[in-house]
């Protein structure tokens, strides 16, 4: 009894100040405070996974920055609109707007380590549609490229022949004698493939047509692609992005040979014309 009465002694005569330590010391271990960010001195670490290494995070935003559009796609629209001379122009809006905007994208996603919604949330609460915005545009990419990657296996899968499918136009045979398919004979052999073989449109958009299983079959491959490179987060796709560009350009190198060995023997058998 004497030592409860000296408890309710010393609580009674409990200074006011200590209610604000209490306060204090409840405020940190509240679990709100959990996300606090560590190089502010949390204790708490983030659990967010992180690369295993500096050159992997390099070589992932190599693969991300290089892709089919940089080594296929760039040089056809640079050739179509000017050659030398628009390269003028994208060199200075690379310098003043492209590498400023990537380098401010990187910043702010490792100073911040959210997502694209997260990310301008923490920045102001009113900025949040652009990461909404963002999130819609990256889905309807990743639609389409699919798309691009499908036709891509679709060729790759047709090239194992020998002569190859869209190499000469196919021959329609009747009754009475064989003859080449009028259709591809008016156009090429590469765009009656594509058209009518690969893509197998209709004669007009009111029509529908059947379903083209061999399209939808290398389409769902692509997404099953992308579904095991994204299923672990960084650490599968990390290891994915690093070989993407290298496995790019050997295949764009070994296109080039056979090409490059045509050339030569056509401007051999030629040398004696001046023109060439």
């Amino acid at each position: 009894d004497d030592v409860t009465e000296s408890v309710k002694d010393l609580l009674s005569n409990e200074d006011s100040a200590d209610d604000a330590f209490k306060t204090s010391e409840l405020i940190v271990d509240s679990p709100e405070e959990k996300d606090t960010d560590v190089e502010e001195g949390s204790e708490v670490e983030d659990e967010r996974p992180a690369w295993n290494s500096k050159l992997q995070y390099i070589l992932a935003q190599v693969g991300f920055s290089v892709g089919l559009g940089n080594v296929w796609r760039f040089p056809y629209l640079c050739q179509k609109n000017g050659g030398g001379a628009y390269l003028l122009p994208y060199l200075i809006l690379l310098m003043v707007i492209g590498i400023p905007l990537f380098f401010l994208e990187l910043s702010v996603g490792q100073r911040i380590r959210r997502g694209s919604i997260g990310v301008w949330n923490y920045i102001s609460p009113k900025l949040g549609g652009i990461g909404f915005a963002s999130c819609v545009v990256c889905y309807f990419v990743a639609l389409y490229y699919n798309v691009i990657i499908g036709w891509s296996l679709f060729y790759f899968s047709q090239s194992f022949q020998q002569p190859l499918p869209w190499d000469q136009c196919p021959l329609v045979k009747n009754a009475s004698h064989t003859f080449v398919e009028p259709e591809c004979e008016q156009s090429s052999a590469t765009t009656y493939y594509w058209y009518r073989e690969a893509l197998n449109i209709s004669s007009s958009i009111s029509e529908s047509g059947g379903l083209n299983w061999k399209m939808t079959i290398c389409l769902l491959a692509a997404w099953v692609m992308v579904c095991l490179a994204m299923i672990k987060g960084i650490q599968s796709s990390g290891k994915v992005s690093m070989l993407e560009p290298f496995s790019v350009l050997l295949i764009t190198i070994s296109g080039f040979i056979p090409l490059s060995n045509s050339v030569t023997n056509f401007c051999g058998q030629n040398s004696h014309n001046s023109s060439i």
